[in-house]
């Protein structure tokens, strides 16, 4: 993968994203806007800009058996920003016990590897209805926090959970993109250093340990079938990586289009 990585002039695209934002929350007449902070770089990026605008940002901590890391994280993050932005602050709403509840009133399922998916991406739900909630009480955005590869590439977010979101500040940018961001913007060296994770699973899983790619990788792949090249040699890796983001794309293609509406004829209807 030899392609050649393009950096951002990140103080324009800084200006842009603030700018966007600041006018939509002009134009919607809200207060501000509300982020889930994971511990990540995108969540950190996305916190930040919103922080920009000078509008009201709630960075809320939404821990399910959270890992420590994950959870010290959010906190760096979350009071570095405090610090640098007065109109920035905090709460956490610990979903643990409610996830637990939950659990206990669904029925089981004897296969394992289903099981364990839908409840990941039932802890990504009731994040995302908890945030509704914060935004309903305060008169808030739910700012999402997906970038390109993630929400156009490969799918790689929860239908109604983290997808489920009123407006997407950082999801025309790669994931290297937003890494370029977020050091120019002074995010904390240990959320630029992490491994990306989505932190559903309970474990130590990574993106790349469920992706079966790095995101450069996945960027590369996206790119390259974006110019289509007529004919260009791949090696061994580069195969299977095209052939992961492929699979990964048809897949979660009903989460990148539209909900399918059956629309009825007209000579079906009575008027």
């Amino acid at each position: 993968m030899t392609q050649k990585k393009q950096g951002i002039d990140v103080v324009k695209v800084t200006h842009h994203i603030v700018n966007w934002l600041t006018k939509y929350a002009d134009n919607a007449k809200v207060k501000g806007f509300v982020v889930g902070i994971s511990g990540g770089i995108d969540s950190a990026v996305t916190s930040t800009l919103c922080a920009m605008t000078g509008y009201k940002t709630i960075g809320v901590k939404l821990p399910i058996h959270q890992a420590a890391i994950q959870v010290d994280r959010k906190v760096e993050h979350l009071n570095q920003l405090k610090k640098r932005f007065s109109n920035v602050s905090d709460l956490e709403i610990d979903l643990t016990d409610s996830f637990e509840q939950l659990k206990k009133t669904f029925p089981p399922h004897d296969n394992e590897t289903l099981y364990h998916l839908a409840l990941a991406n039932t802890r990504s739900r009731l994040r995302m209805t908890s945030l509704y909630y914060i935004a309903g009480t305060h008169g808030l955005l739910v700012a999402g926090t997906g970038n390109k590869v993630e929400d156009f590439g490969v799918g790689f977010y929860t239908k109604y959970g983290d997808g489920g979101v009123d407006l997407s500040p950082i999801a025309d940018l790669l994931k290297s993109e937003v890494y370029q961001l977020g050091a120019y913007l002074k995010v904390p060296e240990s959320i630029l250093k992490a491994a990306p994770t989505d932190g559903l699973f309970g474990d130590n899983r990574t993106d790349e340990d469920q992706l079966g790619a790095t995101y450069d990788e996945l960027e590369w792949a996206m790119q390259f079938l974006e110019t289509n090249p007529l004919e260009q040699k791949l090696n061994t890796r580069e195969e299977e990586v095209l052939a992961i983001y492929k699979r990964l794309n048809l897949a979660n293609q009903h989460k990148m289009k539209p909900i399918p509406v059956c629309e009825i004829p007209k000579s079906l209807k009575n008027y």
